[in-house]
């Protein structure tokens, strides 16, 4: 069997703000330049990319050394209508139960509303098969969980 990487993609109305909030999330990075090029502006000035388009896309990838799927951001003209059907799971508390876990789920949920995110809701542990976890939305409303 072949085993395909995975690239998430998020269509959004500021792609760039969109990756910085998803590297902090994340421990990402956004994609660095091509090689040959000091910077993004820089590449894009040499392959004549317009300025109104300069915001159009962006990605983040996990740093060096480290295994994960490349997010792209992709400027669309609509707004997001409607709840994912397809959310992230992000792994704040592993191997941590009860309150403790909780805890750890809510110092997450704080620091990234100082980053532009909300909290939608918290489900606690219910002692039988729910650990635990807090729905938040990106800044452009996109669900993920804190697990």
């Amino acid at each position: 069997m072949n085993i395909r990487e995975v690239q998430v993609t998020f269509d959004c109305a500021d792609p760039a703000a969109l990756a910085g909030f998803w590297c902090e999330l994340l421990g990402y990075q956004v994609q660095p330049p091509p090689a040959g090029f000091d910077s993004w502006d820089a590449a894009l000035d040499a392959w004549g990319v317009d300025a109104k388009e300069r915001n159009s896309r962006s990605a983040a990838t996990p740093p060096d050394g480290a295994s994960g799927p490349r997010l792209f951001f992709q400027r669309v003209p609509e707004g997001k209508a409607a709840k994912n059907r397809v959310h992230l799971d992000v792994r704040t508390a592993p191997g941590i139960a009860g309150d403790e876990r909780m805890a750890a789920l809510e110092a997450e949920a704080d620091r990234l509303l100082g980053f532009g995110a909300t909290r939608v809701r918290r489900v606690d542990p219910d002692g039988r098969m729910e650990t635990g976890f807090v729905v938040m939305q990106d800044p452009e409303g996109n669900e993920f969980c804190l697990d």
